[in-house]
Order: C-alpha cells, then sequence, then structure tokens
C-alpha cells in the first residue's frame, strides 16, 4: 500500500505551515512499513491528476488532503469511481468546512495521521456537476456570485481581508439580487426570479453557512434549497435565514426536494459553485451519485451515523 500526501501550499491555512506539515508527515512515516510519497500541487487540479497517475499504478492507495475544502475536491475527482483509492482530509483550511458536516468538535481528529491511517474506510456520496464532481455543496446565485468576487476585490491592497467580502456583497447587491432562472428537481418545476439555488451533499460551506442540517453524504440523496427572488431591502433577512438552516420556518421563501439531482438553467452565463471553485456556464446539472468515493474515518472518531 502507498501513503500519498497531498500539499497544497497555498491553501487559506497553510501560509508558512507547509515546512510544519512535512515534518509531521515524516514523523508519521518513520513508525510505517509501507511506501510513501509526499506531493506538493504546483497548480489547478494538479492533484487530482496527480491521484490518477498514482492509482494506475498502485494496487491500494491511501490518499491524505492537506489544504483546504478546494484540496479535498481535486483529491475526490481523483479518486471517484476507484476502488483501489481512499481518501480522507487532513485539514489545513480557512474554513474545513466537508469537515463540519461531522461536527465541529471532531475536525481536529483528522489532524493525527496515525488515526487516519489506521482509520475505517466508507462508502460516500458525490455530486456529478456536468463531468466534475463535488464532494459537499454546490450553488448558484447571489452567494456563488460574491463568493467569486471576493477573491477579486480582496486582491486590492487599500481594501484586503475579510473588507473585500462586505464590498463583494455591496456591488452585488447593487447589481441586482434576483435572476431569473428554470430549476427542475425530480418533479418539482420552477421557472421564476431567484436569489440562490444550493445542492447539497454536506452541510456547511462558505466559512459557515448551514443552508440544510439534516443533509448527509451517504443516503443517496441531494438535498436542494431554493430561495425565491426578493428586493435588496429582503436579501440580509433571507440569507441570515438560509445560512442558519431555518428555511422549513420559512416556506413563503424557500422550496426544498430531497431528490436524486438538480439541472438549472439561465438566459445568459452565470457562475457555479462548486466547493468553493468558479465554473462559468448557462445551466449546469447536479447529479448524486451514490457509493462514489471511498472516505477515510480516523480510528479515533466515530463517524456521525
Amino acid at each position: 500500500m502507498k501513503h500519498l500526501f497531498i500539499i497544497n501550499p497555498i491553501a487559506g491555512g497553510m501560509k508558512g505551515n507547509t515546512e510544519k506539515i512535512e515534518n509531521e508527515i515524516k514523523e508519521f512515516v518513520d513508525t510505517i512499513d509501507d511506501s510513501y510519497e509526499i506531493y506538493i500541487t504546483t497548480g489547478r487540479m494538479d492533484a487530482c491528476r496527480k491521484i490518477i497517475e498514482d492509482a494506475e499504478v498502485e494496487e491500494k492507495l491511501y490518499v491524505y488532503a492537506c489544504g483546504g475544502d478546494g484540496t479535498l475536491n481535486e483529491c475526490a475527482n481523483g479518486a471517484a469511481g476507484r476502488d483501489n483509492v481512499a481518501i480522507t482530509h487532513h485539514p489545513c483550511g480557512t474554513g474545513n468546512d466537508f469537515l463540519k458536516t461531522f461536527g465541529k468538535e471532531n475536525i481536529d481528529h483528522f489532524r493525527n495521521f496515525k488515526a487516519l491511517s489506521e482509520g475505517s474506510v466508507q462508502k460516500i456520496d458525490l455530486i456529478d456537476c456536468d463531468g466534475r464532481y463535488g464532494i459537499n455543496i454546490c450553488s448558484v446565485g447571489i452567494d456563488a456570485r460574491i463568493g467569486t468576487d471576493v477573491h477579486k476585490y480582496s486582491g486590492i491592497p487599500i481594501i484586503g481581508g475579510s473588507t473585500g467580502y462586505v464590498v463583494a456583497l455591496v456591488v452585488n447587491v447593487i447589481k441586482g439580487v434576483a435572476r431569473r432562472f428554470k430549476i427542475k428537481m425530480d418533479e418539482v418545476e420552477i421557472d421564476d426570479e431567484i436569489t440562490l439555488a444550493c445542492a447539497c451533499n454536506g452541510r456547511y460551506y462558505g466559512g459557515g453557512f448551514n443552508p440544510v442540517p439534516d443533509a448527509v453524504p451517504d443516503d443517496g440523496l441531494l438535498d436542494c434549497l431554493i430561495a425565491k427572488g426578493v428586493s435588496r431591502f429582503e436579501v440580509a433577512k433571507l440569507v441570515g435565514i438560509y445560512s442558519r438552516g431555518r428555511y422549513h420556518e420559512h416556506p413563503h421563501y424557500f422550496t426544498y426536494s430531497r431528490c436524486h439531482g438538480m439541472d438549472i438553467e439561465g438566459d445568459r452565463d452565470f457562475v457555479v459553485n462548486i466547493d468553493g471553485e468558479a465554473v462559468y456556464t448557462n445551466k449546469i446539472s447536479f447529479k448524486i451519485i451514490p457509493n462514489h468515493l471511498n472516505f477515510i474515518f480516523p480510528s479515533d472518531f466515530a463517524p456521525y451515523k
């Protein structure tokens, strides 16, 4: 068996910590007899490419995603549907949102390399997003627009940091909160102005948004939530409800469906959030693929179920 440690040096929480993580890995591998490799990614989807290459020659491959949710997403795309590959997350990002599905208080269990190497492998679902996989939450609407623009404004020296989020929020509210979409979820069809829509395999994204608190990543279903179009004056209230998972208390704002997929089409290109990564298109299809990924849970932690 081979242990492959994928390190993303530009993940949000990795600044100045790459050497520290490498030293922790080296201390761990000194205690095992299996082969191992520490791989530093050099660009977008590099982790995915590396895993696919190794999977072709290794009988069994354990992958440790050392980075944030974007790194985990790349590793999931490389390991998807491969019986000889199992992945896990050694959280080094700023959000580490997917792991919050299993309890925020349990994230530290995933920082123990020994416990991960001796842990249990369980199959979980993935979201097929027209050829790219999502492991956590995919979304369309004002949240995806803001999340994309944050990086643009945060890079301006006079703005920078968390102020970039505020600027992105203001700019997108001025541009207009709602847009018209045609959406189909199994038997539900909507052709209307919407503020946002999400397809959830996990429970948290965006650093703490928790739109569907009951979503689980191994039930073979997507938890989809659509927020109706609202005015600029209502958007703060709607987003507050949405972020706390209180949609069921406000059915006049939200349409919820536990379904197998969600198709979204717009009259022009829009941005799609896939585990924090941006894709531009005028239509997207989210489909749940049951039991499509082997995920490793640490030995000192009982999974959510």
